[in-house]
């Protein structure tokens, strides 16, 4: 049986007070009347304004009706979300609202400042979430999907419905009347979540009907085997020192050296390799037999070079 929203918010106890990303759609209208039913008083709302589109300003006034009628105090935060050449709208969106929540958070200090933040992702978007992750070829960190908790500037960030179908949610909300809004861009299929939304996830339903719950659980196996990754690369990259030791680099086993490389580049300088880029640095790395060997491979938006014995990475 699949859990409901007042199954999720029965065990969700997060530091108060609260504040609960709204956009007026089903799913974080839910999630906002729910938080705010049982926590009255300490939760508000943070609604950011993306101006992509003509209705945005109706869906501000419909979220400050919605909170006026229930008492929570609304923040509204308007973001320029247009998307950089070679960057995906929803990535430019997703952005420019964790940007938003971050200035948000920051600015409330004292006894009243906000400790939690939730977020009204659901299951279903975490089926779509690891659909596109093995559409791209993604390792463990992508089909690890979406963390239920996260701290990020001092806040802890929460997804108490990431387990609840979306149709469990539209009729937890039909059965109270609640109105939301319909985003007319979550139909349009231009977006490839929409077409995974509108095509596969019917056909996944028809064919194994327990997805949510057993693509969940996928999820939370990949997360647990890079947790253990990650503490592999950390005791290795502990020994082979910062920078890298080249010769003691070799050492180790191709995967491990590969685990390691991804965790120093990523943890000491923000850097994420693609495949093809790593898979040239361990080359690089396995050629580099003698004092004269040089290395200088361009990694992200910097390069990778052989600096006396130890590898560099400069941005």
């Amino acid at each position: 049986m699949s859990i409901t929203v007042d199954d999720a918010l029965r065990v969700f106890s997060p530091p108060l007070p609260l504040a609960v990303a709204y956009s007026g759609g089903a799913d974080s209208t839910a999630l906002l009347l729910a938080c705010a039913e049982k926590w009255p008083g300490q939760v508000s709302a943070w609604h950011v304004h993306h101006g992509l589109q003509a209705a945005a300003g109706d869906f501000a006034t419909h979220c400050e009706a919605v909170c006026a009628q229930l008492q929570v105090p609304l923040q509204v935060t308007r973001v320029m979300a247009k998307h950089a050449p070679g960057e995906s709208p929803e990535d430019a969106a997703r952005t420019a609202r964790y940007e938003a929540f971050r200035a948000l958070a920051l600015a409330e200090r004292g006894q009243s400042a906000i400790k939690s933040i939730a977020l009204a992702q659901h299951a279903d978007d975490q089926v779509e979430t690891m659909l596109l992750a093995l559409s791209r070829g993604a390792g463990l960190p992508g089909l690890s999907a979406m963390p239920v908790n996260w701290q990020r500037d001092g806040v802890l960030y929460c997804r108490p419905i990431l387990q609840v179908p979306a149709l469990a949610i539209r009729a937890w909300l039909a059965r109270r009347g609640a109105t939301f809004i319909e985003d007319p861009s979550n139909t349009d299929e231009r977006f490839t979540r929409n077409r995974i939304r509108a095509r596969l996830l019917p056909a996944l339903a028809e064919a194994f009907p327990q997805f949510r719950e057993t693509f969940a659980r996928s999820a939370r196996h990949a997360a647990q085997a890079q947790l253990l990754l990650n503490e592999v690369a950390r005791d290795d990259l502990q020994a082979l020192g910062h920078p890298p030791a080249i010769k003691a680099l070799q050492s180790l086993s191709p995967a491990r050296q590969a685990n390691v490389l991804r965790h120093w580049l990523r943890v000491d300088h923000q850097a994420t390799p693609s495949a093809a880029q790593l898979e040239q640095l361990l080359s690089q790395v396995a050629a580099c037999t003698t004092r004269g060997h040089q290395i200088h491979l361009k990694i992200a938006s910097g390069h990778v070079t052989r600096v006396g014995d130890c590898l560099h990475y400069a941005g």
